[in-house]
């Protein structure tokens, strides 16, 4: 499960280089920079809000229940920052257990997803924004984040039910947005650079799991 990384994952703030558009061939890079920038902050604008359904899910059939606005940022992906990255994560604990925390704003951490042990399957934040889920900046703004119910050492959590059912979740992720259904885009948060964590582990059954996502019809080749 993701740890409180406030200071890793806080607002970028738009720079100097960034509003200083000038005449200069110096400031044709700042344009540049700043249109960047600007393209993904739009929303910041007074008046500017993208419109969101309340309680509208990405995945069918996932249950909303709604992580609290301080363990993640609003945005616009893919449009603003393209989504080429599903990371697995364990819990650490009971499914009761992280949905409480990611509703916390004094974790500072959540994911999007939180599969049950029985394939129950709830979403807490829309894969549109930007969760704080994987320690890494870079990475959260790239990825989507799957929690899955349980401890790295009882290999006996990892249900068929909840095989199956993240592999449809992973499937139908990887379709929206066209990543590869392999190990270098579908990673475990043990293999996030920089992060101090080491779920799923070791009894997380990789091959199993590569093989239900690629069975799914809606996977990416």
């Amino acid at each position: 499960m993701g740890e409180k990384q406030a200071s890793a994952d806080g607002d970028r703030r738009i720079g100097r280089r960034a509003l200083l558009i000038g005449g200069t061939v110096a400031a044709v890079g700042s344009a540049v920079l700043a249109r960047d920038e600007l393209a993904r902050l739009w929303w910041r604008a007074p008046g500017v809000e993208k419109p969101r359904v309340e309680g509208a899910v990405d995945f069918r059939g996932a249950q909303w229940v709604a992580a609290s606005d301080a363990n993640w940022r609003r945005a616009d992906r893919p449009d603003d920052y393209g989504i080429d990255m599903v990371i697995i994560h364990v819990t650490q604990g009971s499914f009761a257990s992280a949905v409480k925390v990611f509703q916390d704003p004094g974790h500072g951490a959540a994911a999007h997803y939180i599969v049950r042990k029985d394939g129950h399957i709830t979403q807490m934040i829309r894969e549109l924004d930007v969760a704080y889920h994987a320690g890494n900046r870079a990475y959260n703004e790239r990825s989507v984040g799957i929690e899955h119910e349980g401890f790295v050492d009882r290999p006996e959590d990892f249900t068929d039910e909840m095989y199956a059912a993240s592999a449809r979740l992973t499937a139908g992720i990887c379709a929206r947005y066209a990543i590869p259904v392999d190990r270098e885009h579908i990673i475990g948060h043990v293999e996030v650079p920089g992060t101090d964590h080491t779920d799923p582990g070791e009894h997380w059954d990789w091959e199993r799991y590569m093989r239900l996502v690629r069975k799914v019809p809606s996977a990416s080749a």
